[in-house]
């Protein structure tokens, strides 16, 4: 496998002096940023609802995993003979703000987000701009358990149980908050008010983690093998090196990897482009499932997808874990 062009980028010598200067002059804007989100979360008056509401969310910006671990958590879940079993998502860049049921046959990635019709795909899937309204919502239309897709920084709804989701490989960056580091808010803040933590990819979970008091469970995304390439891959995710990544431990034949912003809006422009530069290397195109989502069909003819699953170390102690959180519901 050749590597692309976008993995071999310079580092200009002069960003890099700027750099500690940039970081100092952000430091007040980091310390607004993190005072704010501690407000708005003491400030708050959660909505309460029927359902057992299990968040799935993370301390960082950008892409952590969370997706394949709500659709395994949702697996894990859905064994047990009752229970109703959704998701719910802010559906980040769709036009409708719910709540409302994904409908895969009626909606597209522009109505309701990419990644909600994704996880509509092999379940339900729902979503609500307002958290405590879509919770409400879904528990007044029989919905048993909600596994909310983010939101460990939204107070609108009352949790039963908050994991955390945590790259191995990329941690918490350089320990600064938004816009100085990567940081939603404050590690510690953050930890506080989880009940478990799911460390995602072959490094080991970071150091700061240590001695924290909660369950940690460590985990791998697995892809499934695609069909033999050549491949131009493409991606528009919060870190799509990642992507390209696992593609190389596949030892897929990627000719060239195209990197893109995340959740982008992929226009006719940009599938041209690719299309050309996939004919140029006599390759065909492969992405996301969430790339996918946000296609419109008549796009999709000939793309390849790579599914992953996690494969958690610890699957029983996580199952454990779920099933202590909605015990006293299901049975109440």
């Amino acid at each position: 496998m050749r590597e692309p062009r976008f993995w071999s980028r310079e580092v200009d010598p002069k960003s890099r002096e700027a750099a500690p200067l940039l970081r100092f002059l952000l430091t007040p804007l980091s310390w607004i940023y993190a005072g704010v989100t501690r407000r708005r979360l003491r400030m708050a008056n959660p909505a309460e609802v029927s359902a057992t509401v299990i968040c799935v969310g993370n301390l960082t910006a950008g892409g952590v995993g969370k997706s394949p671990v709500i659709s395994a958590m949702r697996s894990m879940l859905e064994t047990r003979q009752g229970l109703r079993i959704a998701t719910l998502s802010r559906g980040y860049k769709g036009k409708l703000k719910g709540p409302l049921r994904v409908d895969p046959k009626r909606h597209t990635a522009a109505d309701v987000g990419d990644e909600p019709l994704m996880l509509a795909s092999d379940g339900e899937a729902w979503i609500g701009a307002d958290r405590a309204k879509a919770g409400e919502a879904m528990s007044a239309d029989g919905v048993d358990v909600i596994l909310m897709d983010d939101g460990h920084q939204n107070p609108g709804l009352k949790k039963d149980g908050s994991y955390i989701v945590v790259d191995s490989k990329a941690g918490f960056g350089n320990g600064f908050v938004i816009p100085k580091g990567p940081l939603r808010e404050p590690i510690r803040e953050g930890l506080l008010r989880a009940d478990g933590i799911i460390v995602l990819g072959t490094s080991e979970p970071p150091a700061i983690l240590a001695g924290c008091g909660l369950p940690i469970i460590t985990g791998k995304i697995e892809a499934r093998e695609p069909p033999h390439g050549p491949y131009v891959a493409f991606a528009g995710i919060g870190r799509p090196e990642k992507f390209f990544e696992t593609l190389a431990h596949q030892k897929v034949d990627v000719r060239d990897a195209v990197p893109f912003p995340d959740h982008h809006p992929f226009s006719e422009g940009d599938m041209r482009y690719l299309r050309r530069l996939a004919a140029d290397h006599n390759a065909g195109l492969i992405t996301t499932e969430k790339d996918y989502a946000r296609l419109p069909h008549a796009w999709r003819d000939g793309l390849v997808t790579l599914p992953i699953d996690v494969k958690f170390d610890r699957r029983e102690a996580l199952d454990k874990m779920l099933e202590d959180m909605i015990k006293p519901r299901a049975n109440g």
